[in-house]
């Protein structure tokens, strides 16, 4: 007899959201045509095991799929890495470990300085046209990024960095990278977005920027060359046009989370 119980509707609700976060990737790395190939491959397995019971043919199946398990790892493997980074990064789970770690008074004014020094640099660049694209690591590790640039691991200060991106500075082309209170590295270089959504007078620094909002949950500070406009981007949006206090009042809110 044909029983439904309440761990059944629970069982197809966490497949429905499976999929459709699964759906969500594929469609954002242009992957969509080899997702609905999967999802057919999958239902054509399933009929043939389990429905028909072709014994022949679902043996040959269930070693495919075996087989095309591992080949799913190495083809997404970036998709997958970011869907754990997004995972690991969510403010839920932020907030569950944060409850059994203390917070100390003293480091928090200390961090407020160096957003101070961040927003005046940002500011004083906007105003001379000075392009700028700054990375602050939040919770997923840029190491492999900071690999690409130039090793700095010093302080932040407000004249070091309007001096890194100083428009004859070797450095000024790439990104910095800020990582514990620290600038880790300059010149590095960032995954680019190839998001069609966004708006065509952004140019490449601010397509590096969303790529890397994209791929962890940095904030990204972007000052545009062209119109001296501060802009941020996190977890796959843009802040446009943001003051002064804009940017500190987004720097103490997501810094602090």
């Amino acid at each position: 007899m044909f029983s439904f119980e309440i761990k059944d509707a629970i069982d197809i609700f966490l497949v429905a959201i499976m999929l459709y976060y699964t759906y969500r990737f594929m469609r954002e790395s242009r992957s969509i045509n080899v997702f609905i190939g999967i999802l057919v491959f999958i239902l054509i397995w399933l009929l043939v095991s389990r429905v028909v019971e072709m014994r022949l043919l679902g043996a040959i199946l269930d070693k495919l799929v075996g087989v095309g398990s591992l080949a799913i790892l190495i083809l997404f493997q970036d998709e997958i890495r970011k869907f754990l980074n997004n995972l690991g990064g969510h403010n839920r789970i932020r907030t569950m470990l944060k409850f059994f770690s203390s917070n100390d008074q003293k480091k928090e004014e200390v961090d407020r300085e160096k957003v101070m020094a961040i927003v005046m640099a940002c500011q004083s660049m906007a105003r001379g046209k000075v392009g700028a694209l700054i990375v602050i690591e939040r919770h997923s590790s840029l190491n492999e990024i900071v690999e690409t640039g130039d090793t700095i691991d010093a302080n932040i200060n407000q004249r070091l960095i309007e001096n890194i991106f100083f428009k004859n500075s070797p450095l000024h082309d790439g990104a910095m990278i800020i990582s514990n209170h620290r600038i880790k590295a300059a010149g590095c270089i960032l995954p680019v977005s190839h998001d069609l959504n966004i708006p065509r007078e952004l140019g490449l620094r601010h397509r590096a920027a969303m790529g890397m909002s994209q791929a962890s949950d940095a904030l990204c500070i972007v000052v545009s060359e062209e119109t001296g406009r501060i802009s941020a981007a996190i977890n796959g949006q843009f802040r446009l046009r943001l003051s002064a206090e804009n940017l500190e009042s987004l720097l103490n809110e997501e810094l602090g989370k």
